[in-house]
């Protein structure tokens, strides 16, 4: 409804300053009274028809009717003035509004109806001479018909392109949610992990601890010798949690490093690590894309620690080697160690590792575990560079 309205209104300019020309310019030319009284009042009545917006119904009926009226009004104008007429402008005022109304086919139909009623009134009064008559009328008539269709045509896609960007905002507003969603659980698989780990770290160990405690205190007084001896064991067992604790809250806290370039962020990631186990890590940074999204960064640097925590906790490893290099298209780490290594069947179960792959696929990469040769665990985590990103020459050592 809205849209006809707006086409209805986009001429109505032009067809008021055309109405009253051709009106004055037509009233004048006839010189019998009676015939210029006729004339004024059809052109009174063609123009209530014609420019009133209360009469312009949106019914597809009351639209066919009313250019019937209006035809109607104008042949009745032709026949006041036979000869040399102004009136058939009237028709160039139409012809857009039936190309703007109605499907391209109905439109031509009715401009044709237009030529055919001029045609018709022009052969009567004047003969074949007429036809000659009507030859720049017919010319007009569909020259403003297809200014019509193009209108039309113009207008439509407009539409479509205020259409697409009311879809491309709901897209956009969809993709921020889906981040959020997105942040948000890798936010809950974080502190699940960080949980585990807490838990798999210190939990065990107090746990053991208040049982022997709670034996020592049994025998405090009937065994105090061996009393002691539980305590001496429980306080080992103490020792060895902090130290634990100490080496996985290292390990496992966001350091600012993350959000650095990586060139920057993993040795510092590799100091701590050998601070807080003794582990000697090595790194090797073969290329390092230039303005990589903070996404990918953050990816890589997650793999990084993720794969050293995994070292620290069950290879028993005493050396481990992180290599970051970009071939193909591809930017891949590359993290191995020289521990006791891991089974087939087990080696991807954890939570961390998994986490790990969901976090590659999101980003179109991939993650697997393999022996490496000559003993211990090589993990690979490898995602595709986006077009984007620029690349650099070789990182500094």
């Amino acid at each position: 409804m809205s849209s006809r309205w707006s086409r209805d209104n986009l001429l109505f300019i032009p067809a008021v300053v055309g109405y009253f020309a051709v009106a004055i310019t037509g009233v004048m030319g006839i010189a019998d009274p009676q015939k210029q009284a006729l004339a004024t009042g059809l052109l009174v009545l063609f123009g209530i028809v014609f420019l009133l917006p209360d009469l312009k119904s949106r019914r597809i009926w009351t639209l066919h009717l009313r250019l019937a009226i209006e035809t109607g009004l104008i042949a009745g104008l032709l026949l006041t003035q036979p000869d040399w007429s102004v009136f058939p402008i009237l028709f160039f005022l139409m012809s857009p509004t039936a190309l703007i109304w109605f499907p391209n086919k109905i439109g031509v139909i009715w401009v044709s109806i237009f030529t055919l009623v001029t045609a018709l009134i022009f052969v009567i009064f004047r003969g074949a001479t007429g036809l000659v008559y009507l030859l720049p009328y017919t010319a007009g008539y569909f020259f403003f018909a297809i200014f019509g269709w193009t209108t039309v045509q113009a207008m439509n896609a407009r539409q479509r392109s205020e259409q697409l960007l009311t879809e491309l905002q709901e897209a956009h507003t969809q993709l921020q949610e889906y981040s959020t969603r997105l942040e948000e659980l890798t936010i809950t698989q974080e502190r699940n992990r960080i949980a585990r780990e807490m838990h798999d770290a210190l939990g065990h160990r107090l746990t053991v601890s208040a049982v022997q405690l709670e034996g020592a205190q049994r025998l405090v007084r009937s065994n105090p010798e061996k009393a002691e001896q539980i305590l001496g064991t429980v306080r080992d067992q103490i020792r060895e949690g902090l130290g634990e604790l100490r080496r996985t809250v290292a390990m496992l806290r966001a350091p600012v490093e993350e959000d650095l370039p990586l060139e920057q962020a993993l040795p510092k990631l590799v100091n701590q690590v050998h601070e807080a186990t003794g582990i000697q890590v090595s790194l090797s940074l073969e290329a390092c894309p230039d303005l990589l999204d903070v996404t990918y960064r953050q990816a890589i640097y997650r793999a990084a620690q993720e794969g050293l925590t995994n070292i620290q906790r069950h290879s028993r490893a005493s050396e481990a080697w992180l290599r970051l290099d970009e071939r193909d298209d591809q930017i891949t780490l590359l993290i191995s160690d020289n521990g006791v290594g891991i089974d087939g069947e087990n080696g991807q179960a954890g939570f961390g590792l998994t986490g790990l792959k969901e976090r590659a696929a999101l980003l179109g990469g991939d993650f697997f575990v393999d022996p490496r040769p000559g003993g211990g665990t090589q993990l690979t985590f490898r995602l595709p560079v986006p077009r984007e990103a620029h690349h650099e020459p070789p990182c500094p050592q």
